[in-house]
């Protein structure tokens, strides 16, 4: 369930197509019967461990109860942006369940 090589962060980044909001960044690519896969892409910019560990906790969470709805056989990068520092829980999964909608509604017209 998860994108864990750099080789596979490498293909989504330049081969995916992004979407995003306000807070988040979303790179998504299909991957050809590998099931769905989540990476998380936080940066040294966003703070500390403890804050950055943190964020992926949260997003690990909402993705895990969203991830029946998610389409089937996609790589995702989730990328934070900074101001979700100052987000509570509910908050998050509003902005990301957003975005989410939004890469599944255009991605069969690219």
């Amino acid at each position: 369930m998860r994108l864990r090589s750099n080789r596979d962060f490498k293909r989504v980044y330049k081969k995916g197509k992004r979407f995003w909001n306000h807070n988040f960044t979303i790179i998504v690519n299909k991957n050809f019967g590998l099931g769905t896969r989540i990476g998380f892409s936080v940066t040294t910019k966003y703070g500390n461990a403890v804050e950055r560990n943190r964020i992926k906790r949260q997003l690990r969470e909402i993705l895990r109860k969203k991830y029946e709805q998610l389409d089937k056989n996609m790589d995702m990068i989730i990328i934070p942006k900074k101001n979700t520092k100052d987000m509570n829980y509910e908050q998050l999964k509003s902005s990301l369940n957003h975005l989410i909608r939004r890469s599944k509604k255009t991605k069969g017209r690219s």
